[in-house]
């Protein structure tokens, strides 16, 4: 894909990641959470996994790609993120991508990574909604980016998109940001890790024909 100045603008809004799907009653919205979890001195509610779709589930797969391992390949019309693993085999995590009008595809990489990331709504996006504050510290239960943050870069060039986590683990497996790559809190947590700085990432519009498993959950191994 060629970035063009629309794109850089619209990924400006992928910083947001909300909004985009109705939030269900506070009771439902309780009910996919579960517990606490802390993570370097801060307090998160952890997400109630006996709640999401198994589809959804962190775990590995069949792969086959001629993508060198290590590579990070979204499957945005199938919602699923690949780490590309030894012996034809991925981590495959389930992912929220753009609704309609925020979708985005091409390369990138992993040029910068963020521990319980500040969000910082861009000046469009506070235009449209003067309600938002002017940033949300790390940490805060109302940070959008949750734990962690990648930030993808090409050329050198901050894109806007992210990959990051999320307040509305809902949402997974939904078009539900402004074009950012949400993940459940602890899969952000999970990559984080495994992704050091200059990770490459393709992103393409559907890659399910080359795992096994990505359209119904098939015989795979949960990771741990």
């Amino acid at each position: 894909m060629v970035w063009t100045r629309r794109s850089i603008m619209l990924g400006g809004l992928a910083l947001l990641g909300t909004s985009a799907v109705s939030k269900p009653a506070a009771a439902a919205a309780s009910s996919y959470f579960d517990g606490a979890a802390v993570d370097n001195g801060v307090t998160f509610r952890s997400t109630n996994f006996a709640k999401i779709d198994r589809r959804w589930h962190r775990q590995v797969v069949k792969y086959f790609s001629s993508e060198p391992i290590g590579t990070v390949v979204v499957d945005t019309r199938h919602h699923f993120l690949y780490l590309i693993m030894e012996n034809k085999t991925a981590i495959r995590y389930g992912v929220g991508v753009g609704r309609e009008g925020f979708k985005w595809f091409g390369r990138a990489t992993i040029d910068a990574k963020s521990l319980w990331p500040r969000w910082t709504p861009p000046p469009e996006m506070r235009k449209r909604h003067p309600e938002l504050p002017e940033f949300v510290s790390g940490g805060s239960p109302k940070n959008p980016l949750g734990p962690r943050a990648m930030y993808l870069h090409r050329d050198g060039v901050d894109t806007g998109y992210r990959f990051h986590g999320t307040l509305e683990p809902w949402s997974i497996g939904k078009d539900a940001s402004s074009g950012c790559i949400r993940m459940f809190n602890e899969d952000a947590i999970d990559l984080y890790q495994r992704c050091p700085i200059g990770t490459a990432v393709q992103v393409l519009p559907h890659i399910a024909d080359q795992a096994e498993g990505a359209t119904q959950v098939s015989e795979t191994t949960p990771v741990e």
